[in-house]
């Protein structure tokens, strides 16, 4: 071979390998976009799009655009499943983000270990990462430290007995467990434990079973509407016994939902939704503000806490290359476990291998629904 066929043969070998260093970093999410759980995940797809897009805009990462690959689940376990098939093994995404349901993703997240591909979930239950699974995270805050958050206030206020009412889904089970196991372990009794299903329109019998046992406070563990439908109850029932929710409800969704019967409600939420009321030095303001700005003027409608987990869980991965210099999957994996002191929407991570989701329940306000707003409780 002479010279010059050795060198061009170079050439043509060497031009694949720099076409690949410019190709766009894949990244891909499953979203419930439509279906019972669309509040949720129609505010989580527009910002992940968003969001990329302001990030391609600046340069990408490592001079790298992204890539959003993003599926709508349809609420549906079965098509989640694949879903997730489908970005592990033919758009072969270097991480994932989703979905928006607890339910979902406990479903698909042991495929992520076997695929070697990181799943940051947009899900809360705690199942999801305790015990922790090497490669999966979550960036809502989690049930336990809501449920802790609740049980506090309830102690200042004097409240002995506690009732619960739960949805029988992944998020509602989850919530059910933490719920069991910390009311009695806070010092209350639990006096009444009451479950629906996710698609009931009446929850009268479980409150009228729940009021005859006299609690003094009841906590409620769900998503939209179901909650919404017990807080209408409570009122037509006449019960005035006050009524926390879970921070499942932290959107308009629920107030529009309720209505009026949402008034005095309380719930420990993330300080996306009260960004105005927090103090100029604390350290979300700025990242809650600026995501707030953008958002509301590209899609003309009010933010929620979950549009804000996309951002977030997005933020990680990019983060996450970023550290490594790499977009290779495992490099983005053993990355997150090292982010720490991160400002975010949904509070200040902190990971580690023992600790997947990164948050503790300072991440939390106690807030209030007053005159059809979140107000901060003092």
């Amino acid at each position: 071979m002479t010279i010059r066929r050795l060198l061009l043969t170079l050439a043509l070998l060497l031009v694949p390998l720099s076409a690949k260093a410019e190709e766009p970093i894949k990244i891909g999410a499953v979203f419930s976009v439509t279906g019972p759980a669309s509040f949720l995940g129609e505010p989580e797809k527009n910002t992940a799009l968003m969001l990329a897009d302001m990030i391609n805009e600046n340069g990408g990462v490592l001079g790298r655009q992204i890539e959003m690959i993003v599926y709508d689940d349809e609420t549906d376990v079965n098509k989640c499943v694949l879903a997730v098939d489908k970005l592990l093994k033919k758009d072969h995404v270097v991480a994932v983000i989703g979905p928006s349901v607890s339910g979902n993703t406990l479903a698909v997240m042991n495929k992520f270990p076997a695929a070697k591909v990181p799943l940051i979930s947009c899900a809360a239950a705690e199942k999801i990462v305790n015990p922790v699974n090497p490669w999966v995270f979550k960036t809502p805050q989690s049930d336990r430290h809501a449920v802790t958050r609740i049980l506090e206030h309830a102690k200042e206020q004097g409240y002995k007995n506690i009732a619960i009412i739960t949805v029988s889904n992944g998020f509602g089970q989850a919530g059910r467990a933490v719920l069991q196991e910390l009311v009695p372990e806070m010092g209350f009794t639990l006096v009444a434990d009451e479950v629906y299903g996710p698609k009931d329109t009446d929850m009268t019998a479980q409150l009228t079973s729940i009021k005859g046992k006299n609690p003094d406070a009841i906590i409620c563990w769900g998503t939209n509407p179901g909650p919404a439908v017990i807080a209408k109850n409570r009122v037509q029932l006449g019960m005035d016994t006050p009524l926390y929710m879970s921070h499942g409800v932290a959107s308009k969704k629920f107030i529009e939902l309720a209505g009026s019967a949402s008034e005095g409600l309380l719930l420990p939420a993330g300080r996306l939704i009260v960004a105005t009321q927090i103090s100029d030095d604390n350290p979300q303001k700025p990242v809650v503000t600026e995501y707030i700005e953008k958002y509301e003027a590209e899609f003309n409608q009010p933010i929620s806490s979950f549009g804000g987990y996309a951002y977030d869980a997005l933020m990680l991965v990019t983060k996450a290359i970023e550290m490594g210099g790499t977009a290779d999957p495992t490099s983005i994996r053993d990355n997150i476990e090292k982010i720490d002191n991160f400002v975010a929407t949904g509070g200040v991570f902190n990971f580690s291998a023992e600790d997947h989701n990164g948050l503790d329940a300072s991440a939390f306000e106690m807030v209030i629904i007053e005159n059809g707003d979140w107000n901060i409780v003092e």
